[in-house]
């Protein structure tokens, strides 16, 4: 598979690490570490960070839908803040970017200066998810790989692959180590939500799910290690 460009898409709750919530210095740091040695093979990356760690939904019933996917947008803009400023300690140059205003903390998304910094050897953050309620983390990850013309979405989550059960219910859970994305459509396997995979379908848009706590996963899903699984789109 080419893979010059990648969209690299963090799970919140995998960056919290045993804590299950808020950040894990440790857990970043080995992230940061990983992005580097990925930008040392000469690859280009973007970053997607989910909010789950610190908001999933809402609190209850009664929460209105909009106010509720607010605050999940900013959450993931805290998320952004946090890992870009490890990645500086780490040496990597980094921006974050918003479809929406944050003052002085980000930059307004522009799709232009995005692939300029990218392809510069800067990370750049996508936060704040699509600045819209009603779309998940997921839409934002698929949208923007396809608008930086990513050749693949690396998606680190706190479990390490695509299963045909959830294997926290059921241990005899089978996972796959290939699959099409129309499979995940048709039988709604949850892996992400079903308007990201058929659009990530749809442009033809390839993924690698795997476990942000296997050692050296990123570098290993670049280096032809992978144990994850490789969601086709052909």
């Amino acid at each position: 598979m080419k893979m010059d460009r990648i969209l690299l898409k963090l799970s919140g709750e995998a960056l919290a690490g045993d804590k299950k919530t808020g950040f894990d210095e440790a857990t970043v740091l080995g992230v940061a570490s990983q992005v580097k040695q990925v930008l040392d093979k000469g690859l280009q990356v973007a970053i997607v960070i989910g909010g789950g760690n610190f908001w999933r939904g809402r609190t209850s019933e009664h929460m209105d839908r909009v106010k509720a996917d607010s605050i999940g947008m900013l959450a993931t803009v805290m998320n952004c803040i946090y890992t870009a400023d490890i990645f500086r300690r780490a040496g990597i140059r980094s921006t974050i970017m918003t479809p929406f205003s944050c003052g002085t903390m980000t930059e307004l998304f522009n799709r232009d200066n995005a692939i300029e910094k990218i392809s510069s050897g800067q990370v750049v953050f996508f936060a704040g998810g699509t600045g819209h309620p009603y779309f998940s983390t997921d839409m934002s990850t698929v949208l923007m790989a396809i608008e930086m013309e990513a050749d693949v979405i690396l998606s680190a989550k706190a479990i390490d692959g695509v299963y045909d059960s959830d294997p926290a219910v059921n241990p005899n859970a089978k996972k796959y180590d290939f699959i099409e994305m129309r499979r995940i459509v048709d039988d709604k396997l949850g892996v992400i939500d079903l308007a990201s995979a058929v659009l990530a379908m749809e442009n033809k848009m390839p993924m690698m799910l795997f476990g942000l706590n296997s050692d050296n996963s990123i570098v290993n899903a670049v280096s032809g290690r992978f144990t994850g699984t490789l969601v086709t789109v052909d």
